[in-house]
């Protein structure tokens, strides 16, 4: 089982601290790093490596879906920029990175902090001072959760 699946069984079974909410084609979950404070995982529901091998219906959904979280990402922290991003290069499960960009944030590894996220060593980003735990990642959860539920109610 993969990674993604894994992390999608705990979700299930209510063990997954990260979890933020279900939605028709994926599990919304805070970042276990943020060195990038707000970055969020949308994660398909479906097992597929790639979106072309999603029905069109599901795929469709999945695009829309991914679109209204990284909206909520930007309004509930406060993002100057939005960056989305489908890799599945380690864990090929179809999920979306999505980061919230403030001025600033590369702290000192782009062009005047410009770049894409990728340009911060992997080490660093997950280092243990932007692993999120205990009441930070509930404020995260709770702030997240609360605006998707407001721009889903204002949208439906």
């Amino acid at each position: 089982m993969c990674l993604i699946c894994q992390r999608i069984e705990l979700i299930k079974s209510g063990d997954n601290p990260y979890f933020v909410k279900e939605l028709e084609t994926g599990y919304v979950v805070i970042g276990d790093h943020q060195y990038f404070e707000g970055y969020t995982l949308f994660l398909a529901k479906e097992h597929v490596t790639e979106l072309h091998h999603m029905e069109a219906p599901v795929k469709l959904r999945f695009l829309e879906e991914m679109s209204l979280v990284q909206e909520a990402v930007s309004k509930a922290f406060s993002a100057q920029k939005m960056n989305v991003e489908l890799l599945g290069n380690g864990d090929a499960h179809a999920h979306w990175h999505i980061f919230p960009r403030r001025e600033g944030d590369m702290k000192g590894h782009g062009l005047n902090g410009r770049g894409p996220v990728w340009w911060v060593p992997w080490e660093e980003m997950v280092a243990e001072e932007y692993q999120v735990k205990g009441s930070k990642l509930e404020g995260l959860v709770e702030t997240l959760s609360k605006t998707l539920d407001q721009m889903i109610e204002m949208k439906g």
